[in-house]
């Protein structure tokens, strides 16, 4: 019986994780939709803090917060959050749509594409 309690409260624990972390998700959408990056960048720390254990959800977390900094005019930050995600996730759908972000970027000329490094003769 004793196990059996156990089992149970496990499981329950893990199920009200999950919960939580829909919940924030889905308070980080409806924010992002109400144009408040601020909670939106507090609502995906939280996300985060619960989906340390689900790493396939960081990719959708850092498509988000990267969204949210263009709407915020910081292009800079969310080309690194896009380029994040490119490295961490390439055969990820969401590797997918950051470099369509990226380029949409290019494109309105708030991100140059990334130059190749320049070997130069050191000074003597």
């Amino acid at each position: 019986m004793r196990t059996l309690l156990i089992v149970v409260l496990a499981l329950g624990a893990v199920g009200c994780t999950r919960w939580s972390l829909d919940h924030h998700l889905n308070n980080a959408y409806r924010a992002y939709e109400q144009g408040e990056c601020e909670d939106v960048m507090l609502e995906l720390s939280q996300a985060e803090r619960k989906s340390r254990s689900r790493s396939y959800l960081q990719p959708e977390i850092s498509l988000l917060r990267g969204q949210c900094l263009e709407r915020q005019n910081l292009f800079v930050d969310a080309a690194q959050t896009y380029q994040f995600i490119i490295s961490r996730y390439p055969a990820s759908e969401y590797a997918f749509r950051a470099r369509a972000r990226l380029d949409t970027l290019r494109q309105l000329g708030h991100h140059s594409a990334p130059e190749a490094a320049k070997a130069s003769p050191a000074a003597l």
